[in-house]
């Protein structure tokens, strides 16, 4: 972990590099990891809807999405090892559903459980992106303080931080 986050502006660098000779849309991935985000949505929802009312139709649904969600993920996903795909899957889910719950919350008039929520959320989609732009060895994660990437980081921002600023660089969803 040490390793990688020393190399933090390389990292930015490579990033704004590869962003400027058009090897990686981001904006797009991105926009494509919010639909596959709302795919694995749809297919709770066919699931929940079909066992409620006992047709069965929904599951039929449900498998027409699913393969649709599959052939959207391999875009996103390119290479991976071992549970790298389904992990993949489970951290836009979760980020999806947390940021649905911050929602709520934060309609309810929870501001700060809201926020909570929402850092969750995207402490989650940042991992995806770590993981599948190869940012994130996993050999190199090591228990420490919860605040802080290694025993030298003075700033306690934590490998997520870290992380969530480097995809907030990476990432514009606003560039056309």
């Amino acid at each position: 972990m040490e390793n990688q986050l020393k190399n933090y502006q390389e990292l930015v660098d490579k990033v704004d590099n590869m962003k400027k000779q058009d090897k990686m849309d981001l904006s797009a991935d991105q926009d494509l990891s919010i639909a596959v985000m709302n795919l694995i949505s749809i297919e709770e929802h066919f699931f929940f809807t079909a066992e409620k009312t006992g047709k069965s139709e929904y599951f039929d649904l449900l498998a027409e999405v699913r393969e649709m969600r599959k052939a959207l993920l391999k875009k996103l996903i390119k290479q991976y090892e071992g549970e790298v795909w389904c992990i993949s899957k489970h951290l836009l889910a979760a980020s999806m559903r947390l940021m649905e719950v911050g929602t709520k919350a934060q309609g309810r008039g929870n501001k700060e459980e809201a926020k909570d929520l929402f850092d969750k959320s995207y402490q989650l989609y940042s991992l995806f992106w770590g993981l599948n732009m190869k940012m994130v060895e996993i050999g190199d994660v090591k228990k420490i303080d919860d605040d802080q990437l290694d025993k030298e980081d003075k700033k306690k921002g934590g490998f997520m931080g870290k992380l969530g600023n480097l995809v907030k660089r990476a990432i514009d969803c606003c560039l056309e």
